[in-house]
């Protein structure tokens, strides 16, 4: 399976992955990697399966034909974290817009993943509607890093980023950050789990796909992710549709 960090650094796989496998009596390889770097492995034929979100790119995929059964599964949302010293003043901001423009405008040191990750492209999208290109800008540092390394990397620097709350919510103790900015409809963040198309590469394990993607939007897949918590805390929210 190939899946975006996020699924990973949370530690939901390492608490959900074992009642599939003992039920099924497989062993799941996981592979975490940027969305991005995730459906290129899928598209490539180098995993079976896909545990996504970036729903634009998964779309792409899919309309070129590297998947199918393209399936809801759950979402968290994505969070700006930053310095308690919050030098771009946008702690308790609703609008992630105004906050990244407010972060341009103070030159506040921004951590970006700048992996292609779903992350990195949510992260993307708020600067053009902010009127600002950040790329090549003295306070604007393109990582190329997973999220724990970014948020790492930000509570070092007193930097911002943008992460997911599984992630942080994992990493928090040890950060230093705080959350700025949550709660605003676009840092919405949806997953799906896609199989890789057995037409284009007859070798892939679809049956073992099938069989997880069933697993994981089926009821106890479902009550396995909701009882999934960090520190009490639920994370990931079901959105399967179970009838």
């Amino acid at each position: 399976m190939a899946t975006t960090t996020s699924t990973e650094n949370s530690g939901l796989l390492r608490a959900i992955l074992p009642q599939f496998e003992a039920k099924h009596h497989v062993q799941v390889h996981v592979i975490a990697v940027g969305t991005g770097k995730a459906l290129k492995l899928g598209e490539n034929g180098d995993a079976d399966v896909l545990l996504v979100h970036a729903p634009a790119a998964e779309l792409a995929f899919m309309a070129a034909g590297h998947g199918v059964d393209r399936r809801k599964v759950m979402h968290n949302d994505f969070i700006l974290v930053g310095p308690s010293s919050d030098p771009a003043g946008v702690h308790g901001v609703k609008d992630v817009i105004a906050a990244f423009r407010s972060i341009a405008e103070k030159k506040a040191k921004f951590i970006s993943r700048g992996d292609n990750s779903g992350t990195d492209q949510m992260e993307k999208s708020y600067w053009p509607p902010a009127g600002v290109s950040p790329a090549g800008q003295s306070w604007y540092v393109s990582s190329g890093m997973g999220m724990s390394e970014v948020l790492t990397m930000a509570a070092e620097l007193q930097a911002y980023t943008l992460t997911d709350r599984g992630t942080y919510a994992a990493y928090r103790a040890g950060s230093g950050l705080q959350i700025e900015v949550s709660g605003d409809a676009r840092m919405f963040n949806p997953y799906s789990v896609i199989a890789v198309n057995p037409a284009k590469y007859p070798d892939i394990n679809y049956r073992g796909a099938t069989e997880f993607a069933d697993w994981i939007t089926s009821p106890e897949g479902q009550q396995a992710i909701a009882a999934f918590r960090i520190d009490g805390e639920q994370v990931f929210f079901p959105d399967a549709q179970i009838h």
